[in-house]
């Protein structure tokens, strides 16, 4: 059972927050979260990660970033990364989790590039690749509810 989700990406405010607003809104029976490897610890999603998913009726008014630890790593079901070297990097940190972490493009074979201090075209495109990666996981999830 897939019953809890966490999402990584570097700081905690582009890319997995809108990742884990759309699995929540997706999914709204399993728990989903989000974290960084090298967490902005505190600090608000990006203007532009803001901008760009209430565009499309997701609120990250209330996210702030945290750092991931290995409690959240160990009680995810399946932990969703932006990268490949997120993969690595997270499977070297906690090794337990081997196994049960994938790119959220996983299934297409393609990484989200970070949009960090770029134009909101940058998030606008890494929103279009996270939809993507939701809309290919959304049917192996719902499988094994």
């Amino acid at each position: 059972m897939m019953r809890n989700i966490l999402v990584l990406c570097i700081g905690n405010i582009c890319r997995s927050p809108i990742a884990e607003a759309m699995l929540a809104r997706e999914f709204p029976q399993k728990k989903v979260w989000s974290a960084g490897l090298g967490a902005l610890v505190g600090d608000p999603a990006d203007p532009f990660s803001v901008e760009v998913a209430a565009a499309h009726g997701l609120d990250l008014s209330k996210h702030r970033a945290q750092q991931v630890t290995s409690w959240m790593c160990l009680a995810a079901d399946l932990i969703l990364v932006m990268e490949q070297d997120h993969k690595a990097e997270i499977e070297q940190r906690y090794p337990p989790v081997c196994g049960k972490v994938f790119r959220l493009g996983e299934l297409d074979k393609f990484d989200i590039a970070d949009p960090h201090r770029q134009p909101k075209a940058a998030f606008e495109a890494a929103y279009a690749d996270i939809a993507g990666g939701v809309a290919a996981w959304a049917p192996r999830l719902r499988q094994l509810s």
